[in-house]
């Protein structure tokens, strides 16, 4: 069966992505590409890489456009999904990649990122594991509404839910910090993401518990078990087009120690297709994942500090974003989880 399919926001980093992706994808065709100032443009104009989608044409971004599919994607800036979203018809499936629909909390929605709040949909993190061991993924079958996850989110998420659910780490002291590049910010043009600015230089930014994602990582953490998590959480802007490495530790639990804490990482996700844990001393690189839907974690502990030691590597467009759309549309759909995904990345 062919699913037809409308994206919006095409013109994006992120849109550009999924439309890669749902190019190989066996059951799926890309009919409609919306955009806002590169509304009349050929789609090959602004993503020269995806040849066969030559033939489309960027229009505007209305419900009307997007209506008559089987499958919407919305990759629009955070707080214009929610609007278009309740205007299309309940039985078309929509994934919105911004996070107007992340967030349980009004009141979270409220203090990070303000405006109204249009409510949650089902979660799009098929791994993420919940505290009685059922995971995500059974939520998401057959779902009609699904919000993909932050890229850091996700990140950060992966390295943390098995030690929180096992009880082999506490969940009041985390800390992460990440390496992220800048496409995760989206294609606008800002002064502090021009290559001038990057190049050969990192900075922090959200610092201080500001940062929009920590709401949704915490809400994560409460899913697989932590009864009042904490994290202080800090992203650093670096010169690589995309990519994330996360780098998390939290407090090993009393009578915890490095076997129980590999045991406990390696259990949750041996059956995965797309998160890997390294053999114990190796460390993953965010180069191993461009391109593909994989999330490699190697684990350690600090025994000194006391401190399990998860260092997550993902491609943030792809696993972090339009990877974990078409993993959750293939659930919702009942096809099979990895139809169309890539799990071998792009070297050198």
């Amino acid at each position: 069966m062919t699913y037809s399919v409308a994206v919006a926001g095409a013109s994006g980093y992120a849109g550009g992505e999924v439309l890669r992706l749902m190019a190989q994808h066996p059951e799926l065709e890309v009919r409609t590409v919306t955009a806002h100032s590169n509304a009349g443009q050929p789609l090959i104009d602004v993503h020269p890489h995806l040849r066969s989608l030559a033939h489309l044409e960027f229009v505007e971004t209305t419900p009307e456009r997007l209506a008559g599919h089987d499958v919407v994607v919305l990759a629009l800036p955070h707080g214009a999904s929610g609007a278009i979203a309740a205007e299309l018809p309940p039985e078309t499936l929509v994934l919105d990649c911004g996070a107007d629909h992340r967030l349980t909390s009004a009141a979270d929605w409220a203090r990070y990122y303000g405006g109204e709040h249009h409510g949650a949909w089902a979660y799009g993190l098929p791994e993420l594991i919940h505290a009685d061991g059922a995971r995500q993924r059974e939520v998401l079958a057959g779902a009609r509404r699904i919000a993909v996850p932050g890229c850091n989110v996700t990140a950060v998420t992966l390295g943390l839910a098995p030690g929180i659910r096992s009880g082999v780490i506490e969940a009041h002291d985390v800390s992460a910090v990440l390496a992220v590049g800048p496409s995760g910010a989206g294609r606008s043009l800002r002064t502090d993401l021009l290559a001038s600015e990057l190049l050969g230089s990192a900075s922090a930014y959200g610092v201080g518990g500001v940062h929009r994602h920590i709401p949704e990582i915490l809400q994560n953490l409460r899913v697989a078990g932590a009864a009042d998590p904490t994290i202080s959480f800090t992203p650093v802007l670096v010169p690589m087009a995309r990519g994330i490495l996360a780098t998390v530790t939290a407090r090993l639990a009393p009578g915890a120690d490095a076997a129980s804490a590999r045991e406990a990482w390696e259990s949750a996700y041996a059956a995965e297709p797309f998160v890997h844990v390294l053999p114990a001393g190796r460390f993953p690189a965010t180069a191993s994942t461009v391109g593909a839907n994989t999330a490699l974690m190697g684990l350690a502990v600090d025994d000194d500090a006391q401190r399990v030691v998860a260092v997550v590597a993902l491609d943030n467009l792809v696993k972090g974003t339009a990877g974990a759309a078409i993993q959750s549309l293939n659930l919702a759909l009942g096809v099979p989880e990895t139809l169309g995904l890539p799990v071998n990345g792009v070297a050198p």
